[in-house]
């Protein structure tokens, strides 16, 4: 599954990261509220896991804006806060489940397994068409007109950020955070370099590039044709 995950705490954040990659999920790591919200707002997520306080926004507030944008990932609460009528509020925002630390990881795991079958939906919903193209949000395969364009997994996560966000400009600063984290060190050219190896795989000659660069701010996709 696609997760994020959303932990202020370091030491706990790389903990639960490092154990659910060992589960063989895919885990995106942010430590602040504001960015909670963009990744989720940007990217399909199965599961979202929230920490109730955090900088920035509380995962309360992130929830309730997550939940009034139509987001309708798996969302859990994991938090100190124990009392009965917290635990209320938060499955009232729109959480789906609730969990106190600290906890044993096998009853996260069980937590996320539970949301993820209430979650369950048929596997076309998850696709994105723009022009000739299709991006399948479960299989990371693009096609052009049915035949398979063969991406790597940077050039599945720019193409996919761009065409959820059809007609946006995507700035380069959100690009980088998606792709490649917020603290790791890349080149300022490394963003550009991938937008030219994508555009090699999926262009034709004599057609307007599919992703569009917006000087100094960042790329977008256009939701029609060219």
């Amino acid at each position: 599954m696609n997760i994020l995950l959303a932990e202020d705490d370091a030491r706990l954040g790389k903990l639960m990261t490092h154990l659910l990659k060992n589960e063989f999920h895919q885990v995106d790591w942010v430590n602040n509220g504001i960015d909670a919200y963009d990744y989720a707002r940007l990217t399909h997520y199965d599961i979202i896991i929230l920490d109730w306080m955090m900088p920035g926004e509380n995962g309360l507030t992130v929830c309730k804006r997550l939940r009034d944008k139509g987001i309708e990932s798996g969302i859990l609460f994991v938090t100190a806060k124990d009392a009965n009528h917290d635990i209320i509020t938060g499955l009232d925002s729109g959480a789906d489940d609730y969990i106190v630390k600290p906890f044993e990881f096998d009853q996260l795991l069980a937590r996320i397994r539970a949301i993820s079958r209430r979650k369950a939906k048929p596997l076309q919903e998850n696709v994105i068409a723009i022009q000739e193209f299709t991006l399948d949000l479960n299989t990371h395969e693009l096609q052009r007109n049915g035949s398979v364009i063969d991406l790597t997994k940077k050039e599945y996560q720019l193409l996919e950020v761009l065409m959820r966000n059809a007609n946006q400009i995507v700035t380069r600063e959100i690009l980088f955070e998606k792709l490649w984290g917020y603290d790791c060190e890349v080149s300022d050219n490394a963003l550009d370099a991938l937008v030219k190896l994508v555009r090699k795989k999926i262009d034709l000659p004599g057609r307007q590039s599919f992703i569009q660069n917006v000087r100094g701010i960042g790329y977008k996709v256009r939701n029609g044709h060219v």
